[in-house]
Formats: C-alpha cells, sequence, structure tokens
C-alpha cells in the first residue's frame, strides 16, 4: 500500500495526488503539515529530515521518499510505464525539464506572490517584491505560451510530468485576486 503524508493545499503534495490519481494508485492519505501537525514529529522526521511534505511511503518496493519531483518520478516510472513514464530518454527530458524549471524558475516567484497575498496579513504585505514577482511572472507565463504554441504539453505529445509540475503553480497563480495580462 501507498501512504502519503501531507496537506491538500499544498503545492507540492497536489503534484503526487495528481500523480497517484493519474496513475489509479490507491493510497492513503494522512494530513500533515502546518496546522495539522505530525511533519516535526520524531517518527516523520526519521522518514523525512527535512520535516516538509509531502513524504510517500511504498510498502510494494520499500520506498521512502520525499521532493516531490522525485516522488512523480518515481510513481511514473514504478507505475505508469507507456502512461507517464516514456522509455526514450531524450523525450521523457522533454518533461523533465520542465519538472526542474517548475521548482527553479518558477517556484521562486509563486512563492512571494502567494505568501505575499495569502499568508501574510495585508498590513505586512511587501508590495514592492509582490509587484516584482508579478512582473516576473509575466514573463514565466509568456515563456510557458511559447512553449505551447509549438507542443500540445510541456511534456511533448503526450501529457506527462511536466505537466503535472507545472500545473499547480500555474493553477495556484490564476486562482489568486491577480492574474497575468491575456491569462484568462
Amino acid at each position: 500500500m501507498i501512504t502519503l503524508w501531507g496537506r491538500n493545499n499544498s503545492t507540492n503534495v497536489k503534484k503526487v495526488l495528481w500523480t497517484l490519481e493519474e496513475l489509479d494508485l490507491p493510497f492513503n492519505q494522512i494530513m500533515a503539515g502546518m496546522s495539522f501537525g505530525v511533519n516535526k514529529e520524531a517518527d516523520y522526521l526519521a522518514m523525512n529530515p527535512n520535516g516538509l511534505v509531502p513524504l510517500l511511503r511504498d510498502d510494494e518496493t520499500d520506498a521512502t521518499l520525499w521532493e516531490s519531483n522525485t516522488i512523480v518520478r518515481y510513481l511514473a516510472a514504478q507505475y505508469g510505464l507507456g502512461r507517464l513514464w516514456v522509455e526514450n530518454p531524450a523525450q521523457r527530458a522533454q518533461g523533465e525539464k520542465w519538472m526542474d524549471w517548475a521548482n527553479q524558475t518558477l517556484s521562486p516567484v509563486h512563492r512571494v506572490i502567494l505568501m505575499g497575498l495569502v499568508r501574510t496579513p495585508e498590513a505586512e504585505r511587501d508590495y514592492p517584491a509582490i509587484h516584482a514577482a508579478q512582473d516576473a511572472c509575466e514573463n514565466l507565463f509568456a515563456m510557458m505560451d511559447d512553449e505551447l504554441a509549438k507542443h500540445v504539453w510541456f511534456s511533448g505529445d503526450t501529457f506527462g510530468v511536466g505537466d503535472i509540475a507545472v500545473a499547480p503553480f500555474v493553477w495556484n497563480l490564476t486562482n489568486l485576486a491577480w492574474r497575468a495580462p491575456g491569462v484568462p
């Protein structure tokens, strides 16, 4: 059985939940992180010394993993051959580059906007930093639009891990009070 620790409103947990659902994998979810706690307890920290979510345990393979993109790659490789896992390394890398881009490039500006507009009381918000992140985000959305003008999916010709990695960030940003110009 697969067990996932993490709360549903975590961007990184959303990636893993989507992958589990996409592959029709049964799993147990233990709410963890923020108001749920659990992730700072000794047993949890023994499995994930970072104390963050998500955390996944797969009893079938005895794998215990943290870091959302690692978990998505693992699930795709272990259970999604021909669906989410692409055998050809060059084709697979098309989606994986967007996984890394989402964490290294999109996530930092997403974090400034999300934390600034959602988790910070209005009187304490750093609007210059939020506006700078919004400007940066507009350029990143244009970059994504350019890619999707060339390919149906970030993963190439078929839906894959790159799409799962990017989508929760885009969903969060487009569902905040802020929207990039031209983004519905």
